[in-house]
């Protein structure tokens, strides 16, 4: 338990390994045809059997699609995530991409990074 909050805080090890690594190309995200984001600052994170997630500068997103929410999740190995609604004209993706503020040590590089949801993008890379 962490000393600040009752919430577990878990670490990473060979049970559930995360590793966080520069995606090395770059990284657009694009919502119903327009892009919204494109990165070559892009990181990789992998987390156990889950697929990989990418995760881009708040700063490469196109703000103008961006909403603050008050909806927020918590992980035992991140810490506390924030989330954004995508924004075009009428249509609103509720929750659609999700940011850790101050996220675990382990995974403090992407601090100041964003996560899209696949099924309300499409992220490419190369």
């Amino acid at each position: 338990m962490s000393e600040k909050t009752d919430k577990p805080v878990l670490s990473p090890g060979p049970d559930h390994p995360i590793s966080v690594t520069p995606a090395g190309q770059v990284v657009t995200v694009s919502q119903r045809g327009r892009v919204i984001a494109r990165t070559d600052s892009a990181l990789v994170l992998r987390e156990s059997t889950y697929p990989p997630v990418y995760y881009l500068p708040l700063v490469a997103v196109d703000a103008d699609v961006l909403r603050a929410t008050d909806h927020a999740t918590y992980c035992p190995y991140k810490g506390d995530a924030s989330y954004y609604s995508l924004v075009d004209g009428d249509s609103v993706v509720q929750n659609a991409l999700w940011s850790y503020l101050e996220p675990y040590e382990s995974v403090s590089p992407i601090a100041g990074h964003v996560a899209f949801y696949p099924q309300h993008v499409e992220v490419t890379s190369g």
